[in-house]
């Protein structure tokens, strides 16, 4: 048995991926798309990974190259996880729960603009 033989067979088995949900605020940076009187956005994201680090790192690494600033992220654990606590999910969070992840990606499922001035909301 050659070397390379051996080591596939001690390979660790593969994690599954699973979908995490997470709250995302964002910053203001140049070209972010954001209304002007905005001073950030806070975001709820599907997002796959073996575990909830790594779907926090693609997510973080997906919102930068889309010239967003993440600047806090709060996990809120799997479809599992969320029901355990007590939360409701409805069909259309878990449709695009299970998008996110036959698609090994993260999806943005919605995107709120964040004021200082309760008043500036709404208006660019």
């Amino acid at each position: 048995m050659t070397d390379i033989q051996k080591a596939a067979k001690t390979k660790k088995p593969k994690k599954p991926q699973q979908v995490y949900t997470l709250l995302i605020q964002v910053g203001r940076k140049d070209g972010d798309g954001l209304p002007k009187k905005a001073t950030g956005a806070a975001m709820i994201c599907y997002a796959s990974g073996v575990d909830e680090a790594e779907a926090v790192r693609e997510t973080v690494a997906i919102l930068k190259q889309a010239e967003l600033a993440p600047l806090d992220v709060t996990g809120y654990g799997t479809l599992e996880d969320r029901i355990e606590m007590g939360h409701e999910v409805g069909e259309d969070e878990r449709a695009l729960m299970a998008r996110a992840l036959a698609e090994n990606s993260v999806v943005v499922a919605q995107m709120d603009p964040l004021y200082d001035d309760p008043k500036a909301g709404g208006k660019k």
